[in-house]
């Protein structure tokens, strides 16, 4: 018997433990990953060892699906990197050509991950590059179209769950989803061990005007990182 496929969305599916997206540029991979034909559409593989968010959909003890934007949404990421895991957001939201209209605005503080950045955009319409510090609100939000119907903050920089905190209040839609990827190791050193960094951050949440929905342990995947899924009522 072949592995259960499950349909998250348009565009991802979920079969076994691998995740794929449906390639919204044809013949051309991002990293290295494996890609498949069906017919007309091809397949990329999210590596679920490599992305913050493809282990959370693993790990999720949730629906997966509760976890990913809609397509034709709108999406910010904070901290994109060179734009693998961003890449398959854009699979989802925009499409091929962005037949979707959607719009993924991926913001990053290093020069050299944002020229990365800009090459994906050049094949990926709707992809939107932003050198900046994800940290400040001024700085994202000429370049967001809308209020974000999903967020995603992965940042190696202390006070993690404040600044998502203040990124989700400006710029959150009432009732989207945030994601934020902690890592315990960024955190100040008093705060304690791995276990109270993450406690510590779920209080600030709780705290918050976010709703807390779930945290997810992805050790094993990513050690020393939880992802908390929040919403905005």
């Amino acid at each position: 018997m072949g592995k259960k496929t499950k349909s998250l969305g348009w565009g991802v599916r979920k079969e076994g433990r691998t995740l794929w997206t449906r390639n919204a540029v044809k013949g051309s991979s991002v990293g290295s990953e494996r890609r498949k034909r069906e017919g007309r559409i091809e397949w990329r593989r999210w590596d679920h060892t490599r992305s913050k968010v493809a282990a959370a959909l693993v790990k999720t003890n949730s629906d997966p699906s509760l976890l990913l934007p809609e397509k034709s949404s709108t999406c910010l990421y904070l901290g994109a990197s060179s734009g693998s895991t961003v890449s398959h957001i854009h699979d989802i939201v925009c499409g091929s050509q962005n037949h979707h209209n959607g719009q993924v605005v991926a913001v990053e503080i290093s020069p050299r991950m944002v020229r990365d950045l800009v090459s994906l955009s050049e094949v990926r319409r709707g992809l939107v590059p932003v050198l900046g510090d994800a940290r400040i609100p001024m700085q994202v939000s000429p370049f967001i179209r809308d209020k974000a119907d999903w967020i995603h903050q992965d940042l190696s920089i202390a006070d993690q769950a404040l600044t998502f905190v203040r990124m989700t209040t400006s710029f959150l839609k009432h009732g989207g989803i945030a994601l934020l990827s902690l890592k315990a190791a960024s955190e100040r050193s008093a705060d304690g061990d791995d276990q109270s960094r993450f406690d510590k951050a779920e209080g600030i949440l709780l705290d918050s005007n976010l709703d807390l929905l779930e945290r997810i342990d992805i050790s094993g995947l990513e050690e020393q990182h939880v992802v908390f899924r929040c919403t905005l009522n």
